[in-house]
Formats: C-alpha cells, structure tokens, sequence
C-alpha cells in the first residue's frame, strides 16, 4: 500500500511540474513590445487614417493645410531673464521649445549687459539689460540657489519683473524661479510649483500654495518643478497657444521622450541617504545668505 501511494504521490508531483513549466507564475511580467504604433491623429476627412503611400507622396502645402490650427493667442515677444548663477537647463530648456514660436523676437535679457555665467560656468553675451526692455509677451525667469535667494531680495530687478508681469500674457518661472516671482508678488493666494527642496515651505513665504506637479497653470502664472521640468511646462504652454499638432512638432523635432536610466529624480524615488546628503548641502550653502539666522 505504502508503494501504491507514493508512487500516485510521484505521478501526482510529475504532472504539477509540467503544468508549471507550461503556466508562467504569477510573478512573470507580459513581455513588453518594444515597438510603438504610431499615432493616427489627424486623419482624411472619412475619418480614415491615411496609408505610407499617401503620406510619401503629399505636399508639405497640403500637409501643413492638414496639420495647420488657429493659434489661440498671438506671441511677439519672449524673454528670458539670466543673471549670474542661473541654472543653465533651466533657461535653454524652455528656449529650445518657446524658440520656435514665430514670429516672436527672442530675447536675452541680463541683470545687466555683457557676460552672464550660469551655475555651469557656461557664459553667455547678453545684449539687453532690464533698462532696455519695457514690455514682453511671455517672460521666463530661470532658478538657480545662492544668486537666486539674493535676487529675491533686489528691488530693482523685482519692480521690473512687476513692470513686465502688468502686460505680459505669460509670466513663467523654471525650478527656484518661483521664489523671484513670489518675492515679486505674483504668487500670492497662487498655485504654483517649484524645485522640490524645501518647496512648500519656500511658496509659503510668498502666500503661494504649493502644488507637486512637474508644472503648474494658474491664470497666466506658468511654474515649473526643477530644472527639466521646464521643458514639459513650455510645451503644455505651446499645446495651448498654437495646439497639439505644432507642440507635437516641437516635441518631436527635439526627440522630447524621456526614458531616464533609473529611477531617482525626485525624493519619492531616490535614495533616502542621496535625498538627505542634497539636503544638508542645500541647507548649508543657503544658510550664510539667510536673513534673521
């Protein structure tokens, strides 16, 4: 009897190991096609995608009638303000994409003309000063840390952001740049977002409720988390002005399709001890500039 059962025993385990082999375990992850479909977005007017052939062989007249929308607004002028210390990507970032907004004049404008070196010691000659320019359709006001926290405290670069922000359509700031803005008193009972280290604490100072997006609209307030995050804020602002098909043209003219290595970005993924150690760096390198200690 004992040899009966143990060989059904045996047979019985046999059967579930192939079953097994056959069956993927909950575990396994679907293996993920590397390949997209492409979008079928616009399409022939009986609603039909068109064919390879079709689109080989259209115009760029004809293909632009397609793609072409009304812009929601018209863009004139553009400014980017760069004082020294700015953080580099923040202010090419959203200069790659808004740069394409014609026929808009583009604008460097410094805390003062010359040579401006960002954060990455990358210098750049600025021809317009805040003295020279009165009047803009969208500003865009980087981040940076230690010369960001001390322009918040200069009175004349404030009043002008505030002269500019009376008739400006757009005012925008990238990472840290909201802290300029909010000392300027544009975000006051705003939402609005920021660079993540101490980010509600800092909007706090200004009245501004803060808000964990990687961009924020409020009104013509346009904000943005850190330093990349300026470029998904200014491509939401192009969607809105020109519409999605020249903003898709944009993202893909610069192959926008972030794909990070791994993840860590942001406190809520990185590493608590690289979280912590940027932190007390921070807390550090601010501390002899901050008023009352």
């Amino acid at each position: 009897m004992k040899k009966i059962l143990l060989s059904v025993f045996l047979a019985t385990l046999a059967v579930a190991c192939q079953q097994a082999q056959k069956k993927p375990t909950t575990t396994e992850k679907p293996v993920q096609e590397t390949e997209q479909t492409p979008k079928n977005r616009n399409l022939k007017p009986n609603g039909e995608p068109f064919s390879d052939e079709e689109l080989a062989n259209m115009s760029h007249d004809k293909a632009m009638e397609i793609l072409r929308e009304a812009p929601k607004d018209t863009i004139n002028k553009i400014g980017y303000l760069l004082y020294d210390g700015f953080f580099t990507l923040d202010a090419m970032g959203p200069l790659s994409v808004l740069n394409s907004i014609y026929p808009a004049e583009k604008y460097l404008i410094g805390r003062h003309k010359g040579i401006i070196k960002s954060n990455d010691g990358v210098s750049f000659s600025v021809d317009f000063s805040i003295e020279d320019i009165d009047q803009l359709d969208i500003l865009v006001v980087p981040g940076g840390f230690i010369q960001t926290y001390q322009a918040t405290k200069d009175e004349e670069l404030l009043a002008w952001i505030r002269k500019i922000d009376e008739n400006s359509k757009y005012t925008m700031s990238v990472c840290s740049g909201a802290w300029i803005l909010g000392a300027a008193g544009l975000l006051d009972g705003r939402e609005a977002t920021t660079h993540w280290y101490r980010a509600e604490e800092k909007l706090a100072l200004y009245n501004a409720k803060y808000v964990r997006k990687r961009y924020t609209n409020d009104g013509k307030y346009w904000t943005s988390a850190g330093v990349s995050a300026g470029i998904d804020m200014s491509l939401a602002l192009v969607d809105k002005i020109r519409g999605r098909n020249y903003a898709e043209f944009l993202a893909l003219n610069i192959e926008y399709d972030p794909e990070p290595p791994f993840e860590g970005g942001h406190p809520d993924k990185a590493d608590r001890l690289v979280t912590a150690m940027l932190v007390k760096m921070f807390d550090e390198g601010l501390e002899p500039y901050l008023e009352n200690k």
